[in-house]
């Protein structure tokens, strides 16, 4: 099954969403989990999604977060059972002052499973991001396969991202990395840009945007993949343009 969860705020005022998902996926479930969040500008949005995976169940969750002041995301998965596959992948692009938070924690409970996890973060303005990830792995969940990454791109000198990546791992016969990346647009690959023809703006958005397409590659649903592609090049275009 595909679940879509989708917040947009239409009164242009001041709100707070409160908003939780539980969900237990049974042995061999396919779950496709597809999550934006575009509140308004003053709004408060605070959410949690939990999943428990079984035996051989798989999930695949992407979350794109855009509006709110202030936004915090807790996602945990719990592989619970052996052979379980968990993908989990995030995009945030923040501009002005907006403030975002993603909190994650993928607990490899059971053997021979596997988890993918991929935030990307693009910050303009007085922006702030926050990516806590924090993977464990239990007594006796042997042969997990784990790789945890934070990548994020700084716009303006005053944005600001603080990434943690987390290992804790009790068991000896697996393969885990984790690593994160922090900076502004990368001027080798700029000049590169500008020696092909393209102006400074131009080169500016095609890396920004091949930098938040890192995550929309990631989702198999092609016809979710190209909504989200939409929002993704006109709120990119907003954030560029304030940054500039």
């Amino acid at each position: 099954m595909t679940v879509n969860e989708i917040y947009v705020g239409v009164g242009g005022g001041a709100y707070f969403t409160n908003a939780s998902t539980v969900a237990t996926l049974g042995d061999g479930a396919r779950v496709r989990h597809y999550r934006m969040q575009q509140e308004d500008a003053r709004a408060f949005h605070i959410a949690s999604n939990h999943w428990s995976l079984g035996r051989d169940a798989t999930l695949e969750s992407c979350s794109l977060a855009f509006g709110a002041a202030l936004a915090r995301h807790q996602l945990v998965g719990v592989l619970d059972g052996a052979n379980a596959s968990l993908t989990l992948d995030g995009l945030s692009i923040l501009s002005g002052d907006q403030h975002g938070d993603h909190h994650t924690v993928i607990d490899h409970a059971k053997p021979h499973c596997q988890s993918h996890e991929v935030f990307n973060g693009v910050f303009g303005g007085g922006s702030r991001g926050v990516f806590n990830g924090r993977i464990i792995v239990r007594p006796g969940a042997q042969r997990t396969d784990s790789k945890q990454t934070s990548n994020n791109l700084l716009l303006t000198d005053r944005a600001r991202a603080d990434t943690q990546p987390q290992l804790e791992i009790y068991a000896d016969d697996v393969k885990c990395t984790h690593g994160a990346t922090l900076g502004p647009l990368d001027e080798t690959a700029l000049f590169y840009l500008l020696s092909r023809g393209l102006d400074r703006a131009e080169a500016r958005n095609a890396l920004t945007y091949g930098f938040a397409a890192e995550i929309l590659a990631r989702v198999s649903a092609p016809e979710i993949r190209a909504h989200f592609d939409r929002y993704v090049r006109r709120t990119l275009l907003e954030t560029i343009g304030r940054a500039a």
